[in-house]
């Protein structure tokens, strides 16, 4: 199980092929493959495991920007690894009918908008100045 972690604070995540598929939906979807290229304080975070309080400010405006754009997919359109496109996530399509978009697809273990958790821990990070780090 991974979370979020701004100092002693956890939000928990889910695991890491979750956390994964929201990554890889983005950089496929809205990057056309190539991570990073829109969204490259949310491609650090992923990549690096951690991303500095002084970088948390872009990480939110980037989120906010990835939250409308991912709006506009369908749920059928999660991408669940970006190195095999083939591969689905392990429930298949029955997810709940309160998910309309890939913009609210990804819910956190505890039963919370992924993107959301993620919005709050980046502010944590920035009010604390402290990294935020997958862990």
């Amino acid at each position: 199980m991974l979370h979020f972690r701004v100092g002693p604070i956890a939000y928990p995540v889910g695991t890491g092929e979750f956390l994964g598929s929201f990554f890889d939906t983005i950089a496929v979807l809205l990057e056309g493959g190539s991570r990073g290229s829109r969204f490259p304080a949310l491609a650090s975070l992923y990549e690096n495991g951690e991303l500095a309080p002084q970088l948390a400010g872009a990480a939110r405006a980037q989120l906010a920007e990835a939250a409308v754009a991912l709006a506009a997919f369908a749920p059928a359109e999660v991408v669940w690894d970006i190195d095999d496109p083939s591969l689905k996530p392990p429930w298949g399509d029955s997810i709940a009918p309160t998910i309309r978009t890939l913009a609210e697809y990804h819910v956190t273990s505890d039963g919370r908008q992924l993107i959301a958790v993620l919005d709050t821990a980046l502010d944590a990070s920035a009010r604390v100045d402290k990294p935020l780090r997958i862990a």
